[in-house]
C-alpha cells in the first residue's frame, strides 16, 4: 500500500502541476488589456483569411450580416423523421377514462325508448308509478293516455308531463317526475385502435370512454384528429382530439345502441423539436398549416427567438432559418421539420457574492464583465476579509466534475466487475469485491460537486470573464483549522503558526483505524486542494483525511483511492466507506 500511495501521489503532483499551468495561462489572458489580438489586428487577420478563401470573383457562401443563419448544430444535421417521434397526445389514454361509467342523468340527456321514469301526482288525482318509455317513444299515463317523450331532454321532462296531466285535471294537481335510469348501449369501436370490439356504456358516455376501453389509439397508425362516429351509414360527428388536448373541448354526442366509432388512418404529420416542452409528431388536417398554427400546437420554452424550417417542395428541398415573428406567416407542409431555438443571448448576466462583503448579494452585470472590475465594485469589511483567497462556484465546472466522476465510476465497474472466476475461492473473493464496488459506486453517485474554480494563488487573482450564475466567494479572515474525515475527533482548532497537518491530527486524537495516512488533504480558502506534504498550513484551512480502500486488491484499491481524491476535490468531503 505504501508503494501504491507513492505512485498515486506522484500522479496527483502531475495533475496539480497541470492545474497550476492552466491557472497561470488564465491569469495571463485575463489580465491582458488587448486580448490575444488587438481589435484592428483581429479584423485584419480575419479579412485576410476571408480574402484567401473567397477570391474577388467568387461570391460569399452566405450573407453573415443578415441575421438569418443560425449556429451549426452537428446533432441537427439530419432531418428528424416524424415517424421517429411520439404523437402529440401519446399519454391521453393513461388517464383512466374507462374507470367509471356515466349515469346519464344530466339535464341535457335526451330520453329514448327503454328509459325508466318515476311519476308522482297528488291533489285532484293521484298517480305513483314507474313507467318505461316504449318502442314508440311514449309513456302511458293512467286515466290520460300515451304521451310522447322520446327526444326531449331530461330538463324538459317534468314540464311535458305536467302539461299533459293539467290538460285533463286543470286544478289542484301537483306533478313530480324523475328519470330513474337509462338503458345501457353497446358501441362498436374499430379502425386504428389497439383492441377493436363492442363495448358497453351509457348514451351519455364520452367518446374517450369507449376509445379507452378499446386500448386507445394506435400511436403509429391511428389519427387523433379524425375520429368518426357513425349511426348506420350516416356520419353524425367527427371528433378532433387536439381540441380536447389543447383547450379541453370535445363533442358530446348521445350514443345509441349499435353506433360505431371509427379511428381513421393517421394523416400527414410534421416534426416539432428543439426548445419545446417535448418533441412531438403533430398531425395535420389537410396538407399544410401556418407557422402560427404550429406555435399554437407546440408548447414553447421561454426565450425562443428563431425557427429552423426544413422540408421538401416540388422545386426541391428547403432550409430556412427565420425569426419567430416571421415564421408565424410561413407555410408548413407535410413531412417538414420545425426546430424552435432560443438563439438570442441576453446581454446581462447575474452574479452572486457570498462570504465577507457589504451590500447586495446579487448583481446584474454586462455579459463581458470580468472578475477584477466586479471585485473592485464590492465593498468588504476592512481587515476582516481575505480577498486574496477569492474563488468562484460555477455551474459549468460542477457539471464537468459530475461528468468526470460518472465516467470514473463507470470505468471502475467495467474494469472490475464481470471477470470469470477460475476457482471457488476466487469466486468468493470476486463476490465480496463486487459488493464493495456496488456500495462504493452507490455512495459516490450521490455526491454533488460544488464546481469550485480556483482563481487566486500566491496573492494574485486571475481576471477571468464571469459567467451567468457564478457565485463569487470572498472568505472572511479566520483563526481556525477544521479537521474532518478519518480522524478520531473531527473538530475545529485554533490555528498555530508553524504546526503541520499531522500536528493538528495528533491533537485531534490521531487517525482512525480506517484512515489512509498517506492521503491527508489540505483545502485552502481559495478552493485549492493539495496533499498535506505539498503545502504549508494557513489560517482557515481544512484538513481532510481520506479512508483507506477496504480491499487487498492493489489495482482496485488504487482506483478507489483515486476516485476518493476526485470526490474530495469536487465536494470538500471525505466519502465514508
Amino acid at each position: 500500500m505504501k508503494r501504491l500511495s507513492v505512485i498515486f501521489r506522484a500522479m496527483c503532483l502531475v495533475a496539480v502541476a497541470c492545474l497550476n499551468a492552466n491557472f497561470a495561462h488564465a491569469q495571463d489572458i485575463g489580465l491582458s488589456s488587448g486580448g490575444l489580438l488587438g481589435s484592428d489586428q483581429q479584423a485584419q487577420a480575419m479579412t485576410s483569411q476571408s480574402d484567401e478563401a473567397n477570391p474577388s470573383d467568387t461570391p460569399p457562401r452566405a450573407d453573415w450580416d443578415s441575421g438569418t443563419y443560425g449556429p451549426v448544430d452537428p446533432r441537427a444535421q439530419a432531418m428528424v423523421d416524424p415517424d421517429t417521434l411520439p404523437p402529440f397526445g401519446e399519454n391521453l389514454f393513461t388517464g383512466g377514462f374507462r374507470g367509471m361509467m356515466a349515469d346519464g342523468l344530466n339535464p341535457e340527456y335526451l330520453i329514448k325508448p327503454g328509459d325508466q321514469i318515476t311519476i308522482r301526482v297528488w291533489g285532484g288525482v293521484e298517480i305513483d308509478r314507474v313507467l318505461a318509455v316504449d318502442a314508440q317513444g311514449n309513456i302511458f299515463l293512467p286515466r290520460i293516455g300515451p304521451l310522447q317523450v322520446q327526444g326531449i331532454s331530461n330538463a324538459q321532462l317534468n314540464s311535458r308531463v305536467r302539461g299533459a296531466i293539467q290538460s285533463v285535471y286543470p286544478e289542484n294537481v301537483s306533478v313530480y317526475t324523475n328519470l330513474q335510469g337509462v338503458q345501457p348501449v353497446g358501441v362498436f369501436v374499430t379502425g386504428y385502435v389497439m383492441n377493436p370490439g363492442r363495448y358497453s356504456g351509457t348514451p351519455n358516455d364520452s367518446v374517450l370512454y369507449f376509445l379507452d376501453q378499446a386500448g386507445g389509439i394506435d400511436q403509429a397508425l391511428g389519427s387523433y384528429r379524425q375520429v368518426v362516429i357513425k349511426r348506420g351509414n350516416q356520419v353524425i360527428n367527427v371528433v378532433d382530439l387536439y381540441h380536447f388536448l389543447i383547450d379541453g373541448d370535445i363533442a358530446r354526442p348521445q350514443f345509441r345502441d349499435g353506433d360505431t366509432i371509427v379511428v381513421e388512418e393517421r394523416g400527414p404529420a410534421i416534426s416539432v423539436v428543439g426548445d419545446v416542452q417535448k418533441n412531438y409528431r403533430y398531425e395535420l388536417v389537410g396538407e399544410a398549416l401556418t407557422g402560427q398554427d404550429v406555435i399554437n400546437l407546440a408548447r414553447l420554452k421561454s426565450g425562443v427567438s428563431h425557427v429552423l424550417l426544413r422540408g421538401s417542395r416540388p422545386s426541391g428541398p428547403i432550409s430556412r432559418y427565420l425569426p419567430l415573428a416571421e415564421f408565424r406567416g410561413a407555410e408548413v407542409r407535410r413531412g417538414d421539420e420545425v426546430l424552435f431555438s432560443a438563439d438570442q443571448r441576453d446581454e446581462t448576466i447575474v452574479v452572486q457574492v457570498e462570504g465577507s462583503y457589504y451590500g447586495p448579494s446579487r448583481y446584474a452585470l454586462p455579459r463581458d464583465a470580468r472578475l477584477g472590475e466586479f471585485l473592485n465594485a464590492v465593498s468588504v469589511p476592512q481587515g476582516m476579509t481575505s480577498y486574496q483567497d477569492v474563488s468562484i462556484r460555477r455551474i459549468s465546472v460542477a457539471e464537468q466534475q459530475a461528468s468526470s466522476l460518472k465516467d470514473s465510476l463507470r470505468r471502475l465497474e467495467t474494469t472490475y466487475l464481470g471477470y470469470p472466476a477460475r476457482t471457488a475461492k476466487e469466486g468468493e473473493i470476486q463476490v465480496r469485491q463486487a459488493e464493495l464496488i456496488e456500495r462504493f459506486v452507490q455512495k459516490a453517485s450521490q455526491v454533488k460537486p460544488t464546481g469550485r474554480l480556483v482563481v487566486a494563488r500566491d496573492g494574485n487573482v486571475a481576471d477571468i470573464r464571469l459567467q451567468d450564475g457564478d457565485i463569487v466567494t470572498i472568505p472572511e479572515n479566520t483563526d481556525s483549522i477544521l479537521l474532518s474525515g478519518e480522524v478520531i475527533i473531527p473538530q475545529a482548532m485554533v490555528y498555530t503558526q508553524g504546526m503541520s497537518a499531522l500536528d493538528y491530527i495528533q491533537q485531534a486524537g490521531g487517525f482512525t483505524p480506517r484512515a489512509d495516512e498517506d492521503q491527508v488533504l489540505v483545502v485552502h480558502r481559495n478552493g485549492a486542494v493539495l496533499h498535506a506534504d505539498q503545502t504549508r498550513m494557513r489560517a482557515g484551512d481544512e484538513i481532510i483525511v481520506l479512508p483507506a480502500a477496504p480491499t487487498s486488491n492493489i489495482e482496485l484499491a488504487s482506483a478507489i483511492t483515486q476516485i476518493l481524491f476526485q470526490v474530495a476535490v469536487a465536494t470538500r468531503v471525505a466519502l465514508d466507506l
